[in-house]
């Protein structure tokens, strides 16, 4: 295995940033790490870092070879830890944070069933709209909706969602059905921060400016006032399961629906999951899949 000599201790120093921290997490000399990173650069015959009194960083050629040497030290961490986890009952703390409503409808259910399957393990949960830094909050998983825009992340797509504009029938049989996207103007929206819907029209996605006479930064609420006869609405599906099942609200311009939009189980950077995550991960795509008739 000399192919692997020096590299936990290289990647020690690009971790740490430090020979002298290097050393503390692996428990070896400053001289050891020292060595053993010169004869791994010698061994490639190529600089990974730059070395001064105060810093240390690493070359073009170094950074690239970390990236690859962290996914196989992570991989040869996850080989042990399945191997060891198949004896263990699965324990230990999960934080885990998700938006409020979406939470509240959706994810508490799931997860006070997966608690009584797994009574072991202590689920600490943080309903947010605000978007938590996992590595700052120390939270192992993050439930996102929609468009991801941090690539940093580790993703796993556990479920998808529409948008879907509704009214009332006494909404409808008042103000008439919609059946076009320029017919909006006629219409009183019920806003949440944006005043654009989203629509897809001829394959491409479009957003069409909307008014209307409330605006409300909580989709309960303006589902209410659609109930009540205010206007229409446009919200994510599982606001709208139990109204459209009771025929409350009826969906409208069910020919432009946005495209699907991913539910995602998001982890910190090159994080190994522990059991106890995977199988809370697991659980909840499983049953989002059941819940979406999949």
């Amino acid at each position: 295995m000399a192919d692997w000599q020096g590299i936990c201790e290289f990647l020690a120093v690009v971790e740490t940033g430090s020979f002298t921290k290097a050393s503390k997490r692996i428990g070896a000399s400053t001289a050891h790490i020292s060595r053993q990173v010169a004869m791994l650069e010698e061994r490639l015959n190529t600089r990974l870092l730059f070395r001064t009194t105060r810093r240390v960083s690493t070359t073009e050629e170094g950074a690239i070879y970390y990236q690859h040497c962290r996914m196989l030290a992570d991989g040869l961490k996850e080989a042990e830890s399945a191997v060891t986890q198949m004896h263990e009952t699965p324990n230990g703390h999960i934080k885990l944070t998700a938006p409020v409503t979406y939470g509240e409808k959706v994810l508490m259910p799931l997860i006070l069933d997966f608690m009584a399957q797994y009574p072991e393990i202590l689920i600490e949960v943080e309903l947010t709209n605000a978007t938590l830094d996992l590595v700052d909050s120390s939270c192992d998983v993050a439930l996102r909706l929609g468009r991801l825009t941090d690539s940093s992340m580790v993703c796993r797509r556990l479920a998808t969602r529409r948008l879907i504009v509704c009214g009332s029938p006494e909404y409808l049989i008042k103000s008439g059905t919609p059946h076009t996207l320029s017919e909006l103007s006629q219409h009183n929206c019920l806003r949440g921060q944006h005043d654009y819907w989203r629509f897809r029209e001829d394959g491409k996605e479009r957003s069409v400016r909307v008014r209307g006479t409330l605006r409300c930064n909580s989709g309960i609420a303006l589902l209410d006032a659609a109930t009540r006869g205010q206007g229409l609405i446009q919200l994510p599906d599982y606001y709208l399961h139990e109204a459209l099942a009771s025929g409350a609200v009826v969906k409208v311009l069910n020919a432009y629906q946005d495209m699907e939009e991913g539910i995602w189980a998001l982890f910190p950077h090159r994080q190994l999951q522990p059991l106890r995550v995977k199988l809370l991960v697991d659980f909840l795509a499983l049953q989002l899949a059941k819940a979406n008739g999949v």
